[in-house]
């Protein structure tokens, strides 16, 4: 007696070699917006179709004509504007992302393998995050000798490095521990050997991350300072200015303040994600180590 033979069709599991292109394409998928927006935005100037200071319609024009997004407080070309204010709000947001993690890494580091020196680093963070974040800055720049941009800048770095230390420290903590480490420093290497060569290729993850975050908080302390009226100021092109200086003739031209918010968040949203899709993938159970 035959039994039937039955056929069964099996798909192809995923590979160990097809995930790093699978990972490739969700990074590039996540990192082109932000370089797309940041392009645009350092090249907007040169694409800017009418000079920022020149008033080109009536205020609070619509749309429409010479203007495709109309005019502003002033009949200035919104677009213009627009192209024009996202390069000093970048500049800045970056100055402030790239110092703080910088300087977070280091001390962070430095604070989880001298945990001596750890207490102090730790106490003195906590009394700086005490202090109110907006308050603090409108003192520094209150305080600045000629204010502006730079001055917010300042504030908000020294704001946000107390905030950043105790990140790194917390995720350098359980590698300062790790038996690696403490051969490395029983052998005598040093301070900058451990931070260098053997703490900070661990924390890769943490500080893309860390600098997404201080990128988008950067974004938003200069846009908060700026409608504050502290920071940048008239005539300045500024997409933060922007959205005090029309804030009145919102139901006039709602694109006189729509574009430049739908912008910061644009930006800030992608930048994030670009950082985390950056960040090393963890490794699982099915991917070898």
């Amino acid at each position: 007696m035959t039994f039937p033979t039955t056929t069964t069709t099996t798909t192809p599991a995923t590979t160990p070699a097809t995930a790093p292109i699978r990972r490739k394409g969700r990074v590039l998928a996540r990192a082109v917006p932000a370089l797309v927006l940041v392009v645009l935005a350092l090249a907007g100037p040169l694409l800017a179709p009418h000079p920022i200071d020149t008033p080109v319609t009536f205020p609070y024009a619509g749309a429409g004509g010479d203007a495709p997004l109309g005019g502003d407080q002033l009949g200035r070309d919104v677009l213009s504007r627009l192209l024009t204010g996202g390069a000093p709000l970048i500049a800045t947001a970056l100055a402030i992302a790239l110092v703080v993690t910088a300087a977070a890494t280091a001390i962070g580091i430095a604070a989880a393998l001298r945990p001596t020196l750890g207490r102090w680093i730790e106490h003195a963070a906590d009394l700086t995050i005490l202090l109110p974040s907006v308050l603090a800055i409108m003192l520094v720049a209150l305080a600045w000798p000629a204010g502006g941009r730079l001055a917010v800048a300042a504030a908000a770095t020294l704001l946000g490095i107390p905030y950043a230390v105790r990140i790194v420290a917390a995720a350098a903590a359980p590698i300062a521990t790790t038996g690696y480490v403490e051969a490395a420093a029983a052998g005598g290497e040093n301070l900058w050997h451990l931070t260098v060569r053997e703490v900070l290729p661990n924390l890769r993850s943490t500080i893309l991350a860390l600098f997404g975050l201080r990128f988008v908080e950067g974004v938003y302390i200069v846009s908060v300072a700026a409608f504050l009226q502290l920071g940048p100021q008239p005539p300045e092109a500024d997409w933060a200015l922007m959205i005090r200086e029309n804030a009145a003739g919102l139901t006039l031209n709602p694109w006189a303040v729509g574009a430049p918010c739908l912008a910061i968040g644009l930006l800030a949203i992608s930048v994030n994600l670009a950082a985390e899709a950056l960040a090393p993938a963890r490794p699982t159970p099915e991917t070898p180590l």
